[in-house]
């Protein structure tokens, strides 16, 4: 004969006590919604239309934004925005979309957005920084093969004398210490008693 263990038991009665809480619960809800009732109109008239705007950019890490979304409603049902996002190929991707009482309608532009053009102050200071560079870099050209080496500035040449002088004032340390480590090795090996082992 066949017998269950005592967990299984346990089961049952677990099982038991949850239907008997599903009956007791059924009995007492409230089933008014299930019946039909006559349509009146509302006692309040619904409130106004409350339009709303919305924007934001973010990213997988601080400094980096690789999605943006905006949003605008009228407040009457229909919704305009856009929101956009790198794809898989580092592409740009914007989505433009109307959502009314006839569903949902986006658009997907391919393109990337047209880049902002330069105001004028912007534009000069670019054309300065072009010509600095250009300056620059003409200084620096020099015949093939030849090497130009920059020359120190005074504040270059106070680093390189306090590096120099840390520099030997450590190396004088480690001297000190190796020459004082290799006495006490040789004090040691002439005090030191050679040890005997005993064969048996």
């Amino acid at each position: 004969m066949f017998t269950l263990p005592p967990k299984y038991f346990r089961c049952i009665r677990s099982l038991e006590i949850f239907a008997l809480s599903l009956l007791i619960s059924a009995t007492f809800c409230d089933v008014s919604h299930l019946v039909r009732l006559q349509q009146t109109e509302p006692s309040t008239p619904p409130p106004p239309p409350k339009p709303y705007a919305f924007g934001y950019a973010a990213g997988r890490f601080p400094g980096h934004i690789d999605r943006t979304h905006s949003e605008v409603s009228d407040g009457s049902g229909v919704v305009q925005g856009s929101y956009s996002y790198v794809d898989p190929r580092y592409q740009i991707r914007t989505v433009e979309y109307i959502a009314d009482k006839d569903g949902f309608h986006p658009v997907l532009n391919k393109s990337p957005p047209p880049l902002p053009s330069d105001t004028p102050v912007v534009a000069a200071a670019k054309n300065r920084h072009l010509v600095q560079f250009a300056k620059i870099a003409n200084a620096h050209n020099a015949a093939p093969g030849t090497v130009v080496v920059p020359v120190d500035s005074v504040a270059v040449n106070r680093a390189k004398d306090k590096h120099f002088l840390l520099y030997q004032k450590i190396a004088e340390e480690h001297a000190r210490i190796a020459a004082q480590r290799e006495a006490e090795k040789l004090a040691n090996e002439g005090t030191a008693q050679p040890i005997l082992l005993q064969q048996h």
